[in-house]
């Protein structure tokens, strides 16, 4: 599993040019599922989001996780992130996960953030959607499960 989260002031989703999913402050995420994934997998990158120390304190030191600044996240499926560019000139995306099976453990993944106490919003699985960011810092990581 592969998640390119970015600390965010705002952000929002669109699909077929309706809003479906937006955040005032915390987290958005793309999520991307490999057929190596498991559970487990979903597990360590939801724990590892939401006590990631990456917001600011008084001090303007990141000592703070999303649970401590009471943010919020916006998850966006992009199994794109397995796009291997390594050979020609078209990405292979053979390391992502087929749909169904993305799709489950991309909504485990939600639920599991959700039960911790996050609100999550969400774009729409296998969608064409039209994401917003207003990046905050900027701050952008990628975290992995492998």
């Amino acid at each position: 599993m592969k998640v390119v989260l970015q600390r965010t002031r705002k952000s929002s989703v669109e699909v077929n040019q309706k809003v479906v999913g937006q955040i005032e402050f915390g987290l958005t995420l793309l999520v991307g599922i490999s057929h190596e994934d498991t559970v487990k997998d979903v597990e360590y990158v939801a724990d590892k989001i939401v006590n990631l120390r990456i917001f600011e304190d008084d001090a303007g030191k990141m000592n703070h996780s999303l649970l401590d600044v009471n943010g919020q996240i916006l998850s966006i499926s992009q199994f794109t992130l397995y796009g291997d560019c390594s050979k020609g000139r078209r990405p292979n995306f053979m390391a992502a996960a087929k749909p169904d099976v993305a799709e489950d453990l991309y909504n485990q993944f939600n639920e599991l953030l959700r039960s911790k106490g996050i609100e999550v919003q969400t774009g729409v699985f296998g969608a064409m959607m039209d994401v917003s960011i207003l990046n905050d810092g900027p701050v952008t990581l990628i975290i992995e499960s492998k």
